[in-house]
């Protein structure tokens, strides 16, 4: 009886041990990345994006939203087979509204940071910027250097408002008087032009589309902060969803749409996707 008794407890504690292995199994399932499934069977990108940005993203004269971005990233739904939708989303809070799921990537002109990185699954870069100083053609400014006790705007929440608390702007933050914080660059420029700000500290790529089209007089100084890229952010846990991405836009840049998108936005292929 009691040889009975042992052998029926041996078999119950390898059946619960057979359970727990296949508990864990479930638990390793359920853990796995799923991110490229989840948008495929919604049938939706949801990006959010500061909608005052040209021009990689911003509202035109019709209330639609447009830009370099929006129309990769149309290109890019279409090779994965879903929707496109577009989110407009404070900048300052991009990092909450992505974690929270309100929207799935953040693509808007978004430059490439340690602290981006450390934060978010980033895509691979896919075009060169710099961090530039905008100022008025009679400002007397012509180098970083001649922004000592001037006032400066910025973004909130962008990067050139990073990059002050970085080490490559910690002598131009050290060296000016006011740090002036606004929702847009367009309204920090607005501040440029009443003569509120010295300079605007601003991504070079959107600061020449400005002022090209808007016919302003102001100038990129050629003395820039640094070098940066643009890139696309996704939740850290995202990664396939971010793989799926970076290969269509690999694929856009080798059947040649890239260039065609580019070249209508900036007049030729300004690119970096290799």
């Amino acid at each position: 009886m009691k040889k009975r008794m042992c052998l029926l407890l041996a078999l119950i504690m390898l059946f619960s041990v057979f359970a727990a292995g296949c508990g864990g199994g479930e638990d390793v399932q359920e853990d796995a990345d799923t991110s490229l499934d989840d948008i495929k069977a919604k049938g939706q990108l949801i990006l959010g994006l500061d909608d005052s940005f040209p021009p990689m993203g911003f509202k035109n004269e019709a209330g639609e939203i447009v830009g370099f971005d929006i129309d990769v990233a149309k290109a890019v739904c279409e090779i994965l087979g879903v929707e496109l939708v577009l989110q407009p989303i404070d900048w300052n809070s991009k990092e909450m509204e992505l974690n929270t799921g309100n929207i799935d990537c953040i693509w808007n002109g978004m430059s490439v940071s340690p602290e981006r990185m450390e934060a978010m699954s980033m895509s691979i870069p896919y075009m060169d910027n710099h961090m530039a100083l905008v100022v008025l053609p009679d400002s007397g400014i012509e180098t970083v250097a001649d922004m000592t006790g001037k006032n400066l705007a910025v973004q909130t929440g962008s990067t050139a408002e990073e990059a002050l608390d970085a080490p490559e702007g910690a002598e131009l933050k050290a060296a000016v008087a006011n740090v002036n914080g606004f929702a847009d660059n367009l309204t920090a420029l607005l501040d440029l032009e009443t003569g509120a700000s010295d300079a605007v500290l601003i991504d070079d790529v959107v600061a020449n589309y400005l002022i090209t089209t808007s016919g302003k007089n102001m100038v990129v100084l050629d003395d820039f902060l640094y070098a940066e890229n643009y890139a696309i952010g996704f939740r850290k846990a995202d990664v396939a969803l971010t793989e799926a991405v970076n290969e269509a836009m690999r694929e856009l840049k080798a059947n040649g749409k890239l260039a065609e998108i580019a070249t209508e936005w900036f007049g030729s292929d300004t690119t970096v996707v290799e």
